[in-house]
């Protein structure tokens, strides 16, 4: 097959793994739990594997990491837990708008200066990290030696202070840490950090001053957080370059060994989940090694070249990178 024909082959491919983005399924047989290597408690076989898994990451030509909620949660952030964290630091709009979890708070309607409050409270506290977790640093240290790319529903920019260049990280859903015209006058999206820091300086019984909210530089308008619940993120410049990217890495890696890591991502998941999943089985040099605390899922067609690992992921990474280091 010529160069030009493997482009458009596995453009193909891709266009129709993301096809589950507008409806329909992945393409793959329903399996669900099923897995040729799943690691869990009491398995005395678990050093084996994360040799085996750090033996297939030396031996990569590239690697693509997929990552959504699970990833997050193991960090310590979750969206939908209304725990100790969110009682404490949202309590206040927990109470006046009977919030439940971060997600719902992007969802409930509130004055400008309220919803900026919650945004800059959230946004200080959990996007703009002091020093990247221990997670981070592992998945750093298993990749940056290698052609990477990753793919991400998560919006609070983990992966950059952990080393990974902003260039390989397309974050699906847009990220906390940007803004951008909430009137759609252009499409270009903004750092907040500054903005945030201000806001969350000055605010005052969960209102933000006016003087202090974003406004657009062109229009004037007012500025919302550049993030899937709140935005059409697939509209701006920014998303439309890294997608650009994301299909470039995988015709890129076409016919070579290309190790899926998939790091926290549920079974239904439709946006990451599906076209890796379509990914590895349309690649026939392909590893697919999937991450996930209490859920596994590997198709059946592509179980040979798979690998499902259930268990505490601070735990996993340690192990794999002994094996990588030694």
């Amino acid at each position: 097959m010529q160069k030009e024909e493997q482009v458009s082959f596995l453009a193909e491919k891709i266009r129709q793994a993301y096809a589950v983005l507008i409806g329909g399924g992945s393409g793959l047989s329903s399996a669900a739990g099923f897995k040729r290597k799943h690691i869990g408690k009491g398995n005395v076989m678990k050093m084996n594997v994360y040799q085996e898994i750090s033996q297939i990451i030396k031996e990569a030509d590239g690697i693509l990491i997929g990552a959504s909620n699970g990833l997050s949660i193991a960090e310590g952030y979750n969206i939908f837990a209304d725990d100790a964290w969110f009682q404490e630091n949202m309590g206040d709009f927990r109470e006046k708008y009977g919030l439940r979890c971060v997600l719902h708070g992007f969802s409930v309607p509130m004055k400008v200066e309220e919803k900026w409050a919650f945004v800059s409270r959230l946004v200080k506290a959990k996007a703009m990290q002091d020093e990247p977790s221990e997670i981070m640093k592992n998945i750093y240290a298993l990749v940056k030696d290698k052609e990477y790319f990753v793919v991400t529903s998560n919006a609070e920019d983990h992966f950059l202070p952990a080393g990974f260049e902003a260039d390989r990280v397309f974050e699906m859903e847009g990220k906390l840490t940007q803004m951008r015209c909430k009137n759609r006058c252009h499409d270009e999206v903004y750092p907040n950090q500054k903005a945030v820091l201000a806001m969350t300086e000055e605010e005052v019984n969960g209102r933000v001053p006016k003087e202090l909210l974003p406004k657009c530089p062109k229009c004037g308008g007012d500025m919302e957080v550049n993030w899937g619940e709140m935005s059409s993120f697939t509209e701006t410049k920014n998303w439309k370059e890294k997608a650009a990217r994301y299909q470039e890495f995988i015709q890129k890696l076409h016919g070579k060994k290309l190790v899926i890591l998939e790091f926290g991502i549920g079974w239904r998941n439709q946006m990451i989940k599906a076209p890796l999943m379509q990914l590895a089985a349309v690649e026939p040099q392909a590893s697919y090694i999937t991450f996930n605390k209490g859920e596994i899922y590997i198709p059946e067609e592509i179980k040979e070249k798979s690998i499902g690992v259930d268990g505490n992921l601070t735990v996993a990474l340690k192990e794999i990178r002994k094996g990588r280091i030694d």
